[in-house]
């Protein structure tokens, strides 16, 4: 067992690591004064390892896992996980499905032997698969109501190489060709104790917890599945038609994956970009012009890959002009910073860490989080330093090795916007 500790600021921070022999990592940080445990798992079984043109088959295996496992029907199962006062949220990523949990450090035991039947034993009865399938469409339509949420997704699928941003609900073809047999197979093959990460925070005795993990997942021994293998990006232009008295735009273009500790300077430059009323994006595009009622960036991290994603929602007779002082926003960045916005991004970071720190969900997350991009933990404290010691110099350096073009873009609206650059439908 590897046993980090970081002692600084008020209080000290302690956190564990344990790797098991069938691969998988246990990974705790204990917290005084709460009374509360959350737990995230994460099982090596995202959307990017859905079978070809098989799409949407982890988000209906982690709704169908739910329905019923070990000795517990599906409302069994429930009752028993509300009776524990746990809270609980399952989430498909690209590499991941992601299993969160939240109750009383009490009750951490007896969740974790539930959540040890839904990832070992699940049922996968047959009646309720048509309705976790159901669900999955419902899901996927509901894009066609949210315009917003539905560009940002397609933009991650031409932005990023595929399988590794293909929308996790897949499509409806995908979804209509699914089968109960091969979401079965996905389920066997896929979830694996190897490279799966168990993470905790709270109200936890590590000791017990470690001895609690090793006797329900020590002899967990299925093979880990193959990683896909990416192909180039789609990347280019793309215009959505639509007859709507909005326009959303979309665009993206490559920056520091989370794994390379420089990418503080890549989230130092997109909170100068948009975070707070202050930042560039929402003074010049919005507060300045009225061009926009939305505009902001996000930094997104995969593995080996991540981006700025820059998202803007206007009306279609200032779509042109929104787009062209936006891209303008990003591309100025890189003449230059002002100290006062680099001390108050990292004072807007620093914030977030500290709210973040607050929470045990969110601690276990981050450890989970991580662990899997870094192969470490990090204190707040250390976090902090961290911060601190980017330099200007620092972001311009980024903006200089990752500049704003290239850039991947999509737009739903009546008409496209000039990019300069060819479109493709």
């Amino acid at each position: 067992m590897q046993c980090l500790e970081w002692k600084g600021g008020l209080v000290p921070e302690l956190f564990h690591v344990k790797e098991l022999p069938n691969g998988m990592t246990l990974v705790g940080q204990p917290m005084e004064n709460v009374s509360s445990a959350a737990m995230t798992f994460q099982v090596c079984a995202g959307s990017s390892r859905d079978a070809d043109g098989l799409g949407g088959t982890a988000a209906v295996a982690a709704e169908w896992v739910l329905r019923g496992a070990g000795d517990r029907d599906t409302r069994q199962l429930h009752d028993a996980l509300d009776a524990l006062g746990c809270q609980h949220h399952e989430s498909v990523r690209s590499e991941h499905i992601v299993f969160s949990t939240a109750q009383l450090g009490r009750n951490l035991h007896d969740v974790l032997a539930i959540y040890a039947d839904i990832l070992r034993r699940p049922r996968l009865a047959d009646e309720p698969f048509a309705q976790c399938v159901a669900l999955a469409m419902q899901d996927l339509a509901a894009l066609e109501d949210e315009p917003a949420r539905k560009c940002n997704t397609l933009l991650r699928e031409k932005f990023y190489p595929f399988p590794l941003g293909r929308c996790q609900l897949g499509s409806a073809e995908s979804l209509q060709a699914l089968t109960a047999k091969a979401v079965r197979e996905h389920v066997a093959g896929a979830f694996s104790p190897a490279g799966a990460i168990l993470s905790v925070a709270g109200n936890v005795d590590w000791d017990a917890f470690c001895r609690d993990a090793q006797a329900l997942f020590g002899d967990w021994s299925t093979p880990p599945s193959p990683r896909p293998s990416p192909t180039a990006p789609a990347g280019g232009v793309t215009h959505i038609p639509k007859d709507s008295a909005q326009c959303h735009i979309a665009l993206a273009h490559a920056a520091w994956p989370l794994r390379d500790d420089t990418h503080l300077s890549a989230r130092m430059a997109r909170t100068v970009l948009s975070a707070g009323m202050g930042s560039r994006l929402f003074t010049e595009v919005r507060e300045k012009r009225g061009l926009a009622y939305h505009v902001a960036t996000m930094y997104h991290s995969l593995k080996d890959h991540a981006g700025m994603f820059t998202y803007a929602g206007t009306v279609p007779d200032k779509a042109q002009e929104t787009f062209d002082v936006t891209v303008g926003e990003l591309r100025r960045l890189a003449e230059g910073i002002s100290d006062d916005e680099l001390t108050r991004a990292k004072t807007q970071l620093k914030s977030s860490l500290v709210r973040q720190g607050e929470s045990t969900g969110a601690r276990a997350e981050a450890l989970a989080s991580g662990w899997y991009h870094l192969k470490r933990v990090r204190g707040l404290d250390e976090l902090s330093r961290e911060i601190d010691a980017v330099t200007v110099d620092d972001v311009l350096a980024y903006l200089h090795d990752h500049p704003a073009d290239k850039f991947t873009v999509l737009v739903i609206g009546p008409e496209p916007v000039d990019t300069g650059t060819p479109d493709s439908e």
